[in-house]
């Protein structure tokens, strides 16, 4: 049997989410956002869906969840260019440790206040 979730993360707007995402190299993988009201992006194998919610405050974290990668340094390197920190939104880019559970991390925000966190085993 084979096996997988997808998270369910809110939007405030899925156009926005989706060009925040298209930076760090995710595409749309479902239709433009305006024909579901909702949106799927993915990068590799890795899968996140969007449902929007105008009235997200993205200054409190909305919703999050976590993305298990090869190598958590790697790809923090090639993002950290890519997320403007923006504080009318929270967005930003936190980054790498090595955590006493064996992982290294790093986390983003997107503008929608949702908090991926991004590791791979140490």
């Amino acid at each position: 049997m084979n096996e997988r979730a997808v998270p369910i993360l809110l939007s405030r707007d899925l156009r926005e989410t989706l060009a925040f995402f298209e930076t760090l190299g995710f595409e749309n993988r479902g239709a433009p956002p305006e024909e579901w009201r909702y949106l799927i992006i993915g990068r590799g194998t890795a899968e996140l869906h969007f449902v929007e919610d105008p009235s997200v405050d993205p200054l409190r974290t909305s919703s999050m969840c976590y993305l298990y990668v090869d190598d958590a340094q790697q790809l923090f390197d090639e993002w950290q260019d890519a997320v403007e920190p923006d504080p009318a939104t929270g967005s930003r880019i936190e980054a790498p440790m090595s955590t006493e559970y064996g992982m290294r991390e790093f986390a983003v925000v997107d503008r929608s206040g949702n908090l991926v966190r991004i590791g791979s085993p140490l």
